[in-house]
């Protein structure tokens, strides 16, 4: 059975820094892009972040871009998403995901087979 069980939010305060960690089990995902969404109140859902099945491609949203570095461990089955400067509309449920198409690297939530429940990040003043 695939899982994905996401950790490493809570409350940050603005300006400051996190890292989302995401373990997956239940099989192997080293020839799958490995991505975060996040999805505040409200609002939809949106790709933050996506890393390539090797790491060697990164795609960033624009608004996290310049304050996020998402990286992978295949080893370990494991994908993290440290974000600094932190701003008050970072506050959302963070989710990982593993791609559906064999060593893609999307960006649509459409292209995600595999979800974790997601874990809350609130950024305060």
């Amino acid at each position: 059975q695939v899982q994905l069980v996401e950790s490493g939010g809570g409350l940050v305060q603005a300006g400051g820094s996190l890292r989302l960690s995401c373990a997956a089990s239940g099989r192997s995902f080293s020839n799958y892009g490995l991505g975060w969404f996040r999805q505040a109140p409200g609002k939809e859902r949106e790709f933050v972040a996506v890393i390539s099945w090797n790491g060697g491609r990164t795609i960033y949203a624009d608004s996290v871009k310049g304050r996020s570095t998402i990286s992978r461990d295949n080893n370990k089955n494991t994908v993290i998403l440290q974000m600094t400067s932190l701003k008050l509309e970072d506050t959302a449920v963070y989710y990982c995901a593993v791609g559906s198409g064999w060593r893609a690297t999307p960006t649509l939530g459409s292209e995600y087979d595999y979800w974790g429940r997601g874990t809350q990040v609130t950024v305060s003043t």
